[in-house]
């Protein structure tokens, strides 16, 4: 199902292609107070380390403007600046370096000053994000659709596209995000008829970590599925690398990433003859920014175990006596159950090295 994508337009957000093929880009965004550069740069540093293929930094106000140009000087990821309600924000944002420009043209004001906007991004080349969500819609709109709240959401997202291209805007990306999934998935599901701009998907307001991973993963999981989308962003409730890295699982796992280190791990239950989740969390954490595609099994008994660790890169199958280390699909030897931990990470390290 993943091998057919819509065919967006491409655009560029700095060097990182967007739509028309290119491969699904991972976003997140700053927690930081933007005006300390210093803590912003570096949690933009650890989310480049994670994966991160976009940032967004919101400019709340001109201390933020002020700090935002030398962020962008000191990390190596396209950075895209978050505007609300002050246009001035934008522009200013712009004259320091931002690769993007996201807003809701609903709460920059007139028409005036959103021109004021896409006059200023048209010069500098760089593309703008409508980011539209359910509670922001139009309430004129909201009442012409009455019950039909997907409806009012695309039809909203559709005017103010309409709206920047005839302010002369040739670089767009929108994004359309309820907090409830299903709205969500049909949402990007009718605009993606309409409008062959790229789509940035994401459930907005989506929670906590346990939660929110599992609703975003749900919505995105199924446009990505369905060939709808181009750039993702997991919107947690927590430490945005989590937001990276559970992102590079989604598109590891429905095949549209060969990146990262793949834990497979067997469910407790009381055949299991080792701490399986403790040896499977200890060696997800320490891989966690590896770039390099591998599968290790991590299997607590011999009913299933020697299968997966066979169809494994590195695997261990552990029984009464300790365990049985797996590299390359062929058993290689008898490990103690005291040494399954640091035996495959040193086989993963081999492995890395090569």
């Amino acid at each position: 199902m993943t091998s057919h994508r819509e065919q967006t337009r491409r655009i560029y957000l700095g060097s990182v292609p967007v739509g028309g093929g290119a491969p699904v880009s991972i976003q997140s965004m700053t927690n930081t107070v933007t005006g300390d550069v210093e803590s912003t740069v570096s949690q933009i540093l650890s989310l480049e380390r994670a994966g991160c293929d976009i940032i967004r930094v919101s400019i709340p106000d001109e201390g933020a403007a002020h700090a935002f140009a030398e962020i962008k000087k000191s990390v190596h990821i396209p950075v895209v600046a978050d505007i609300h309600f002050d246009y001035r924000l934008a522009v200013a944002a712009i004259d320091g370096g931002a690769d993007c420009i996201r807003i809701n043209p609903g709460n920059i004001g007139s028409a005036k000053k959103v021109e004021a906007v896409a006059r200023a991004a048209s010069r500098a080349g760089i593309p703008i994000r409508i980011g539209v969500n359910l509670g922001s819609v139009k309430r004129s709109i909201l009442k012409a659709y009455g019950t039909d709240r997907v409806g009012a959401l695309v039809e909203n997202a559709r005017q103010y596209v309409a709206m920047l291209e005839d302010m002369g805007v040739s670089s767009i990306k929108v994004s359309l995000k309820s907090s409830d999934v299903l709205e969500t998935i049909e949402s990007y599901r009718r605009f993606a008829r309409i409008c062959d701009w790229p789509l940035h998907l994401g459930v907005t307001e989506a929670g906590t970590l346990f939660s929110g991973a599992i609703r975003s993963s749900v919505g995105i999981g199924a446009l990505l599925l369905e060939g709808i989308g181009d750039t993702i962003r997991i919107s947690l409730s927590a430490d945005p690398v989590k937001e990276v890295l559970a992102a590079k699982v989604l598109l590891e796992s429905i095949g549209l990433r060969k990146q990262g280190v793949r834990v497979i791990a067997c469910p407790t239950c009381a055949r299991a003859n080792a701490d399986v989740a403790s040896i499977a969390s200890e060696v997800e954490d320490a891989l966690k920014e590896i770039d390099k595609h591998l599968v290790v099994a991590i299997m607590g008994c011999v009913v299933n175990g020697p299968g997966e660790a066979r169809i494994a890169d590195l695997g261990v199958a552990c029984d009464k006596g300790g365990a049985v280390l797996f590299i390359s699909g062929k058993p290689s030897r008898r490990i103690d159950a005291s040494e399954i931990t640091k035996s495959l990470m040193d086989e993963i390290e081999k492995e890395l090295s090569k």
